[in-house]
């Protein structure tokens, strides 16, 4: 076993003292910690990629005191200069192809970026939109023409750009963007136009510095007729100055992320050429006729917008990767501060030996591990649809789906777990230099960009409703309504879930024959059997009141706006279900040994913590009496007490660089 040499002593004595007391108490023996070991499996494949990141990370240490001490025009340069200094590595690159420059590994690219969140998180964003959604527009909404234009320079960083989508007055609804580009048919040309300041383009990352070009999304016209939202690649700036017909402002201060440049754009009458429409899904010929192989403008808008889903599954890990950060800071500083005493009236106690301490990050430790499992998978699927191993519409929908429901519980995730944290260092988490200034002003718009996270969730509850029918596509949230409707409530269940709801009803009342089993706690099927009984029950419950409504001649917005907290529920409660999915399934496979011991340990945990934290619902609906409910709360405790002597090793197997804790006064 290994740890830090800032807390090696103080925990070698807590484990064994704790280990002592567990081992006399019911025979239990305390597992031991390989952390290389643990490590080496939560990087998994791209073991190699996430050490490169890592020392990039430690050798660009200096920019999280320059975050704190630089003006902010020349900490946004410097973010800039260390985003190129990294491109020169290949770790941004990843994802591109090789004949550009690229890696030609989307799974690479991900793995890149998510460990990029150990670090200062101006450079993650900057990356994020340079890389991630600038470049991946060309490249996913290009063709040829476009990659040979500009990926080469754009990977390398010589050719900064941004991506123009969300506009101040239309938010999430990009069908509404208010920016037109018109063809003229004369010219060949496209003439961009912001026809308000609500359709001005808003938030746009490196727009205010640095960006010379922008993929534009506007609605495109030709020959009077609106063909809906495309995507356009327009100069901004020319040396360094802002183009003809184009006004940048700079937003100002945020809350957070002040090396990231973002700016508002507004276009009056800029003409760009016919080649300058991104025409993967459609163009437009010189004579001015619109072509496309969709056929349908919604689905054709959609499959647009599904070729960018990376930009949430690596907005999500990032998330996740944040809250390791902070977990690692506040469980170390847990095994060197000590206050007040305890069990030895000359010693004060270590405050990770208090239960209650262990009952605030503990939890969020199993979790941070549950979601990086859940987060593993997701990432694969990406992979695996991008680089062509699945290509079947259905395989893209469910990604889009489980990409959007882990981009939300990660990042409400790493928020939370950054406030716990924060908390449990007291006053020494409140200074600068500890890194949860940055980290929660840093992290606290991943629950809104990339989507804001009810509104992903609403995309997962349409594909469990509609069960990623082949009218997905088609249908806005009114659309589901309807959909939904006009099928048989049990149809709806049958099809999204892996059993019938009413023989599951059965097997999980009171006095059933797994109900009654009081060992059943830690048994990962009881745990699993929880959390899909109650998705199932949820999703009944919506389908039950969608259909009333439309039933009773109610306007389907109508009908979706009093069910909407039913459908977000509804959503989440499969995600989390699927995320414990993820964590039964990786520490089943592992093979006999203390890992998959301590794995299991943080596996329960979750599970129970889970339930109970929603043991309200599941009292209300008979699938949990008091006694149990009771049983569940012991039994967590009784978990955490396993897991102190383990706690260190748990979260130095993050793999976090000392260089980034930077809390040294805390930690040492």
């Amino acid at each position: 076993m290994t740890t830090s040499d800032a807390v090696e002593n103080v925990t070698d004595e807590a484990s064994k003292s704790e280990g002592q007391a567990q081992e006399a108490d019911g025979g239990y023996v305390q597992p031991v910690v390989d952390v290389a070991a643990l490590t080496t499996l939560l990087d998994g494949e791209y073991a190699e990629v996430r050490a490169l990141v890592r020392g990039n990370l430690a050798e660009h240490q200096q920019i999280l005191v320059d975050a704190e001490e630089m003006s902010r025009a020349d900490f946004r340069d410097r973010v800039r200069d260390v985003v190129v200094e990294m491109a020169g590595t290949g770790q941004t690159g990843m994802g591109f192809p090789p004949e550009y420059g690229g890696g030609g590994d989307v799974g690479a690219s991900v793995a890149a970026f998510e460990t990029l969140a150990f670090g200062d998180l101006s450079v993650l964003v900057k990356v994020g939109v340079q890389f991630g959604l600038f470049g991946g527009a060309i490249l996913q909404l290009g063709t040829k023409a476009h990659h040979d234009a500009y990926l080469a320079d754009l990977i390398t960083g010589r050719l900064m750009g941004c991506f123009a989508m969300t506009e101040t007055g239309h938010g999430s609804n990009v069908q509404a963007l208010g920016t037109t580009a018109t063809y003229d048919v004369e010219t060949q040309e496209f003439v961009l136009t912001t026809p308000d300041d609500a359709s001005r383009k808003d938030y746009i990352g490196n727009a205010a510095a640095h960006a010379e070009l922008a993929v534009v999304f506007a609605q495109l016209e030709v020959g009077g007729e609106g063909r809906g939202v495309h995507a356009f690649v327009v100069p901004v700036r020319e040396d360094g100055k802002v183009v003809a017909g184009v006004r940048i402002e700079d937003c100002g201060h945020k809350m957070g992320l002040n090396g990231v440049d973002n700016g508002r754009i507004w276009f009056d009458g800029v003409r760009i050429p016919r080649t300058s429409l991104l025409n993967q899904f459609a163009d437009v010929t010189e004579a001015g006729d619109y072509v496309s192989p969709i056929e349908n403008p919604n689905k054709r808008f959609f499959t647009m917008l599904g070729t960018l889903v990376q930009g949430r599954v690596c907005v999500g890990g990032a998330g996740i990767n944040a809250a390791k950060v902070a977990l690692t800071i506040a469980t170390r500083y847990g095994v060197r501060r000590r206050q007040f005493e305890a069990s030895d009236p000359d010693t004060e106690q270590l405050i990770l030996d208090y239960g209650m301490h262990q009952r605030r990050l503990f939890p969020l430790i199993a979790r941070t591990y549950a979601l990086h499992f859940a987060q593993e998978y997701v990432a694969g699927a990406l992979h695996d649809v991008f680089m062509g191993v699945t290509g079947d519409e259905q395989s893209r929908r469910k990604l889009e789906s489980r990409a959007a429901g882990t981009k939300a519980l990660g990042t409400w995730h790493a928020t939370r777990t950054i406030q716990e944290c924060r908390e449990a260092c007291g006053g020494a988490g409140y200074l600068s230099q500890n890194r949860f200034t940055a980290l929660k002003a840093d992290t606290d718009v991943f629950t809104t960009f990339e989507g804001d996270n009810h509104v992903l969730l609403q995309l997962v509850a349409k594909g469990l409703l509609t069960d990623y029918s082949s009218e997905f596509s088609d249908m806005d949230q009114f659309g589901m309504v309807k959909f939904v409707a006009g099928l048989a409530v049990e149809t709806v269940i049958e099809k999204t879930s892996a059993h019938k709801l009413f023989q599951r009803l059965k097997d999980a009342l009171p006095g059933g024959d797994e109900w009654d089993q009081e060992a059943g706690l830690l048994d990962p099927n009881y745990q699993r059997q929880m959390l899909r009984f109650r998705e199932e029950h949820m999703l009944g419950g919506v389908a039950r009141r969608l259909k009333r409504g439309i039933d009773n001649g109610m306007n389907p917005g109508e009908v979706f706006s009093r069910v909407q907290d039913h459908v977000i529920a509804a959503a989440r409660a499969h995600v989390e279900r699927m995320v414990l999915d993820s964590f039964i399934e990786k520490t089943r496979a592992l093979p006999e040994g203390d890992l998959k011991v301590a794995l299991n340990l943080l596996c329960d945990l979750h599970a129970l913590t889970t339930i109970e934290a929603d043991r309200a619902w599941f009292m209300e609906h008979g699938r949990l009496s008091s006694a149990r409910s009771k049983q569940i709360s012991r039994e967590v405790n009784d978990l955490c007490r396993k897991i102190r002597p383990l706690a260190v090793d748990l979260v130095d197997a993050f793999g976090v660089p000392e260089e980034m804790l930077r809390s040294e006064e805390i930690l040492t």
